[in-house]
């Protein structure tokens, strides 16, 4: 049997993807969509407040495509605050002209491939990689995956020093992009359909597209990666949720 590789677990994480009814939102009088929009944006803003008492992190955005309209992503110290989240979206109005068409549940995850923390608990950089508080960059991009288990390709079945070797390559490209995208890895084996969640975070959405193609070369994604489908999106801040929804 080939040895786990440990891992080290931070914030819960509920990626959430919504399609509007736009014909039933439309369809309403100005003052009932003022109304929920004004819930909606109470809402962001106790989500804001709980981001400022580092408590959790939430970031909105639109999606381009039609896979979805609108995402969420939600971070929070337990999964019973994580239900609580998307219970308290449910009980608004807005969220009665919405389909919850996809979601992805899994936890902040660092592994032990590349490198070894003494004292986890007490280092402030681990911390805060295992609790960010999620980048308000322009754009976002996300994708779940998997490790193959297929034949000679079984990624379970490579020795630790493999694992370690190909890891570290892959983080050394990730590495090179430093200042330009910021990756934040969820762990969903035993939660999900998949074995990851990738988020992407960044200011010009080109360099989704190049850091990605560039780990397909990468033999840890080219012998191993199994890839969903990945959604993009830009920001949706505060100020721009009034003009989204609006039917002017």
């Amino acid at each position: 049997m080939s040895e786990a590789v440990n891992t080290l677990e931070g914030w819960y994480a509920l990626h959430d993807f919504r399609s509007i009814d736009w014909a039933a939102w439309t369809s309403l009088t100005e003052e009932d969509r003022t109304a929920a929009v004004d819930e909606l944006l109470t809402l962001t803003r106790e989500w804001a407040s709980v981001e400022e008492g580092k408590l959790g992190s939430t970031t909105m955005f639109t999606v381009v495509g039609h896979k979805a309209d609108l995402a969420f992503m939600h971070l929070r110290p337990t999964l019973e605050e994580l239900e609580a989240v998307e219970a308290a979206f449910n009980k608004t109005l807005f969220a009665s002209f919405t389909v919850q068409n996809y979601s992805y549940v899994s936890v902040v995850e660092l592994s032990s491939y590349v490198s070894k923390a003494e004292n986890p608990e007490e280092d402030p950089a681990i911390q805060a990689r295992l609790k960010p508080v999620l980048p308000k960059t322009s754009h976002v991009c996300f994708y779940p995956m998997n490790k193959k288990r297929e034949g000679n390709d079984n990624w379970y079945m490579l020795s630790m020093e493999e694992r370690r070797g190909m890891m570290r390559s892959h983080g050394m490209i990730g590495r090179s992009y430093s200042g330009r995208v910021t990756q934040i890895i969820t762990g969903s084996v035993g939660f999900d359909d998949w074995e990851w969640g990738v988020t992407l975070f960044a200011d010009d959405p080109i360099v989704f597209k190049k850091l990605v193609y560039e780990m397909r070369f990468d033999e840890a994604s080219a012998r191993f990666g199994e890839f969903g489908s990945f959604i993009i999106g830009n920001r949706l801040t505060e100020e721009r949720i009034n003009q989204y929804l609006s039917v002017r």
